[in-house]
């Protein structure tokens, strides 16, 4: 199958009253004429621009169309010189740019930040030379990657990424997911995760990592959110729905975390209610467990263990859902088998998992490992 051609946007006059206008050095790509930032071509929906306004410029976004023609024609009339000037500095700003999109995708990759200039650097040289037949000086002296410079990069994207995250979920409604872990050294940790609506798409984030200094009834995990969002001026009224492990400190009615949630939020919805029937029902059909496990994005919770957790229920699973959602029911009924096939084959991946895992692994223990594993 043909791979999809990733949609091009083009530029609208309406989008001149978010102060934006077609790049001059590419049509296809939105310049702010108040800070003449230019962004990417996604970036061109009125949407985004609106963001960009509001978050940079708070104190423009009711000065209206005519303000900002105004704006574009004395753009228009700037002088030669500064063209001239102008050119010089997007060449820098280009050069910037690619410094930060490589330094994005040596995080993304999760390798060493040293790989920039022993890597990439030598590559796009040896590209620039053999292929493109250019010189590659004055495009490399431009492009900065060092261990250091990456590091910094990095630190200055996500730091931006949770500012944007905590200046959104301020204005909009969103759900939240908490779950407690123990690390290594036996410290209780809380983890908040949180979903929201942007852009008519669904996201998903970690949104926090506290440690539970004391106890970890609900009341104190309650106040580790209370002083999170008190912080971040995020209201707890835009919180409409929550979801735990169901864990009596969670869960608990009266000294719960929800409980406390609830005083707060009284019209709060959560899945306490089904995980209540559904532990009794797992208690009367002599189950090893009461509960399902929800995969988070943490690491020491493999997905396999979600799997095998689920199969072991499945019973019991088919049984709760033939009076909530008969067709489910069939669903799951017809995928089964193919459960069970998944079920195994994860926990193999599992157990492998933690054979190659310890205080000192090594290259000998780890290849036996994995030989015995395939054969």
């Amino acid at each position: 199958m043909a791979e999809s051609k990733k949609k091009c946007r083009q530029y609208s006059v309406d989008h001149l009253k978010f102060g934006f206008l077609p790049s001059e050095a590419d049509k296809r790509l939105p310049m702010c004429l108040l800070c003449n930032k230019v962004l990417s071509n996604d970036s061109m929906k009125p949407s985004k621009l609106e963001d960009h306004l509001r978050r940079y410029h708070p104190d423009k976004i009711n000065k209206g169309l005519k303000y900002f023609r105004i704006l574009k024609e004395k753009y228009e009339k700037r002088p030669a010189v500064h063209c001239m000037f102008a050119l010089t500095s997007k060449s820098n700003d280009d050069g910037l740019r690619a410094s930060y999109n490589i330094s994005l995708l040596i995080a993304k990759c999760g390798i060493p930040h040293t790989i920039g200039e022993q890597l990439i650097l030598p590559a796009v040289e040896e590209v620039l030379k053999t292929v493109l037949h250019k010189s590659p000086f004055d495009i490399l002296k431009r492009i900065l990657l060092s261990n250091n410079t990456v590091q910094r990069r990095t630190y200055e994207m996500s730091s931006d990424i949770e500012s944007f995250l905590y200046n959104y979920l301020q204005t909009t409604s969103f759900s939240i997911q908490l779950d407690e872990s123990t690390l290594p050294g036996k410290e209780a940790l809380l983890l908040a995760y949180v979903r929201f609506v942007m852009d008519e798409e669904i996201h998903e984030g970690l949104l926090f990592a506290k440690a539970l200094e004391t106890e970890t009834k609900g009341e104190s995990t309650f106040n580790v959110l209370s002083d999170f969002f008190t912080e971040k001026s995020i209201p707890f009224t835009n919180v409409i729905s929550v979801a735990t492990d169901g864990a009596p400190a969670m869960a608990g009615r009266y000294r719960g975390f929800i409980s406390h949630l609830k005083r707060i939020i009284p019209e709060l919805t959560s899945n306490a209610l089904h995980m209540r029937l559904f532990a009794q029902l797992c208690d009367e059909n002599d189950e090893n467990f009461q509960r399902l496990l929800l995969h988070t994005e943490v690491r020491w919770l493999p997905k396999g263990a979600c799997l095998t957790r689920f199969y072991s229920l499945v019973e019991s699973v088919l049984e709760f859902l033939e009076s909530k959602d008969p067709g489910l029911k069939e669903n799951l009924l017809n995928l089964k088998a193919d459960i069970a096939y998944l079920t195994d084959l994860f926990e193999e991946f599992n157990d492998l998992n933690l054979q190659l895992q310890g205080d000192s692994p090594n290259l000998i223990k780890t290849k036996g490992v994995i030989s015995a594993f395939l054969g």
